[in-house]
């Protein structure tokens, strides 16, 4: 008894069958999957943004970012793909192992400083080389050149950038800027900085021309601008002046519920100016800030107020 009738022999569907399994043979499913799972991952992002638990999340980022690593691996061509390990490894250095950093600092532990800041620099460096492939063609080679045109390669490329490319060229300048930042005696890194302006001051006259829709990411070159002109000091180029307009626009942008950028205007300018009030007053007031006033956002807000207690402990030493 036949179940289901036989199909009349069609030249068209013989054809069709061999189409089928030609491509069956050349498609690699691996490809194929990824490029859906890295769909889903993009749509799942805000979840993590959104967590309120500071410990879970600290303990969850590694192991994602390795997962979308292999994903990377299997099919390098995923834009999407560079796009969340580009920003996953700044984040995630920022976020976290700067803050073991910095507790290290504090507890005046030596040896784990040192480990701490050489992982932090490892992260940059990641979010760094992404951003690099993200941006193609000939990036690395003319941002890191050797030789008298250097720097007029550098510039020149920076100058060359599209719309297209902003939010690559902010992660690689942001990357920059943080490394620069936990190598301030070391006289190579210190000699990017004008590098990382540079490209900064690129975004900024994209967005002038294309403005972002995101908030927090039309922010971010502000924050990042503002970091970089307090990694060294005013001999070096540093301007904490530039530095504490740049922290205020960005909140400005982010209706003043983006706490990081408080934070780092109270340490960052706060410190380099001795302007104890304006680091008290900045830190108390986020602290009085709930992190659930922009619950997108909670994750980053939950790292500001971890860091505003950190600084107020440390208050004496800095002033």
């Amino acid at each position: 008894m036949r179940l289901f009738p036989s199909l009349p022999a069609s030249p068209a569907l013989a054809s069709a069958l061999a189409v089928a399994g030609l491509l069956a043979g050349c498609l690699d499913m691996g490809q194929v999957t990824v490029n859906t799972t890295a769909k889903v991952l993009v749509r799942a992002q805000p979840s993590l943004k959104a967590e309120a638990d500071y410990e879970l999340a600290s303990r969850a980022i590694p192991g994602t970012l390795k997962t979308v690593e292999g994903f990377w691996v299997v099919n390098p061509g995923n834009t999407t793909l560079l796009d969340i390990l580009t920003e996953g490894y700044c984040q995630y250095g920022i976020g976290f192992v700067e803050d073991e950093w910095e507790d290290a600092v504090v507890r005046k532990d030596f040896e784990a400083q040192a480990y701490h800041s050489a992982r932090a620099t490892k992260m940059f460096t990641r979010c760094l080389n992404y951003a690099l492939l993200r941006l193609g063609g000939k990036w690395r080679e003319d941002l890191f050149a050797d030789g008298p045109d250097a720097a007029d390669r550098a510039a020149n490329r920076i100058k060359s950038a599209v719309s297209g490319q902003r939010t690559p060229l902010l992660w690689a300048a942001l990357a920059l800027g943080s490394a620069i930042n936990q190598n301030k005696d070391n006289v190579e890194m210190i000699q990017y900085a004008g590098t990382a302006k540079a490209m900064l001051f690129k975004v900024l006259e994209i967005d002038a021309a294309h403005p972002q829709r995101d908030p927090v990411l039309a922010a971010m070159p502000h924050l990042a601008m503002g970091l970089v002109f307090t990694a060294v000091s005013p001999a070096l180029g540093g301007d904490p002046k530039k530095a504490e307009e740049h922290f205020k626009k960005a909140l400005e942008m982010t209706g003043d519920r983006f706490l990081l950028a408080r934070v780092h205007w109270a340490k960052r300018v706060g410190v380099a100016t001795q302007d104890k009030k304006l680091f008290r007053d900045n830190l108390l007031k986020v602290l009085q800030t709930d992190p659930a006033i922009w619950p997108e956002q909670r994750l980053a807000n939950e790292i500001a107020h971890r860091r505003a207690r950190r600084y107020l402990k440390m208050e004496k030493e800095l002033f």
